[in-house]
């Protein structure tokens, strides 16, 4: 099954919640693309020269480790994960994520994973996985979300609210529903709420 959505509208906490459900794990998409901003970054590549980009990041290959409980970003021995929830990886991700060679790159990764598991992202349900039988996107107003978001980072509401409303925009592009998708507005529910309504509308656990 595949879960997707606009920038924080807890997808990653959803699509947790609904592996442990189910008793299978989950893979963050977006995870990929972060790692791939940070390690650009660090290397001085401009993000948005995805020859460049690509070539470092195949030069010490990334691997996703998918678990119910979270998912982790290797490089080696190194392990990435909570370098990747920053505000200049916020700032650069969607440059990375717009590269047509940069998505092919991570549709691979995706697609070699063996099933079953809930995929999460801006376009599983409509580029990764069409074949999903179960698909399911998660909006939010931009102010719930930032709402939501300043209670994880020390970071002004207004800020992060305005930072949201341009990453929708960037985004626009590889964020959009499948049309046979459930669209579910997760501002008025809690999480336990949202993975409820999902639950109950999976027939059999799929993938």
């Amino acid at each position: 099954m595949t879960i997707d959505g606009v920038a924080a509208s807890g997808k990653s906490s959803v699509a947790s919640g609904v592996a442990r459900a189910l008793g299978i794990p989950y893979v963050s998409s977006g995870l990929l693309y972060r790692a791939a901003t940070q390690l650009g970054r660090e290397a001085g590549v401009r993000l948005g020269d995805a020859a460049a980009l690509l070539t470092h990041l195949r030069a010490r290959p990334l691997r996703l480790e998918a678990l119910p409980e979270g998912n982790r970003v290797w490089q080696g021995e190194r392990d990435l994960t909570d370098e990747l929830h920053s505000s200049q990886v916020d700032a650069g991700v969607s440059v990375v994520a717009a590269l047509p060679e940069v998505r092919a790159w991570v549709d691979d990764q995706l697609r070699a994973l063996p099933a079953p598991f809930v995929a999460e992202g801006r376009d599983m349900g409509t580029n990764v996985f069409p074949q999903a039988r179960a698909k399911f996107y998660l909006t939010a107003s931009a102010r719930v979300r930032a709402e939501r978001r300043s209670q994880e980072r020390p970071e002004d509401v207004d800020a992060v609210e305005a930072a949201l409303i341009e990453r929708d925009r960037r985004d626009a592009g590889q964020s959009a529903p499948a049309p046979d998708a459930h669209v579910i507005d997760t501002g008025p529910l809690t999480l336990e709420g949202v993975i409820e309504t999902i639950l109950q509308v999976l027939p059999t656990p799929t993938a």
